[in-house]
């Protein structure tokens, strides 16, 4: 069946695909759903891009239920500080109260933040935007003496290390590695030829 969504006013087009999930998903999968009406178990704990192009379940052909996700503009996540915040929140949670067994960091090809990072970008405008990338600081001087398109791809795959440094900083990060039930991974994906690149661990310093 040939999608026309895409024709049709933004709320028009999201209401079309409620209707079609419960027309046409949601029965084929009935019994899982009955399932997790009661169950949450997720596997893993996924932190990506905001960008749209970027759909965990759909890269990793994760079904309900498996995946607990986090996104943020250019996969970044703070180190741990005093202070409560949502994307700490969500790890705390994901990992102390469900007990995933694994944390994927993933970046991507073409992402925006780190575009605007890379090629120095004016964001005197985006207050909150300039503020956010603060937290992708090291992985910029890590790349700095790069240049061009070499820069962005290096500048991507660093700021997936960078960030699984700051997760093993949070407490129940560090408690659940130290006591070996968790796994940290990084990866970045590429839009275009849809191929996902294991990075390797975080950078150390």
């Amino acid at each position: 069946m040939q999608r026309t969504t895409h024709a049709l006013p933004a709320p028009l087009a999201l209401a079309e695909g409620v209707a079609r999930f419960r027309r046409e998903v949601f029965p084929a999968k009935t019994d899982l759903f009955a399932h997790l009406a009661t169950v949450h178990r997720p596997t893993t704990l996924f932190i990506g891009c905001s960008d749209a192009r970027v759909v965990p379940e759909l890269i990793t052909q994760s079904e309900p239920g498996e995946l607990f996700v986090v996104r943020t503009a250019g996969n970044l996540v703070p180190a741990h500080t005093s202070g409560a915040d949502g994307v700490a929140a969500s790890i705390e949670y994901a990992v102390a109260v469900l007990g995933v067994t694994g944390i994927v960091v993933c970046g991507h090809s073409a992402c925006g933040a780190m575009t605007a990072l890379a090629e120095g970008a004016d964001l005197s405008g985006t207050a909150s935007v300039a503020g956010w990338l603060r937290h992708a600081d090291a992985s910029v001087a890590r790349t700095a003496q790069q240049a061009g398109p070499d820069r962005l791809s290096a500048l991507i795959r660093e700021n997936v290390r960078a960030q699984l440094a700051h997760l093993a900083t949070h407490p129940s990060v560090a408690h659940a590695l130290t006591a070996g039930t968790l796994t940290l991974h990084g990866w970045v994906y590429d839009i275009r030829s849809g191929a996902v690149t294991d990075v390797g661990p975080a950078a150390a310093g």
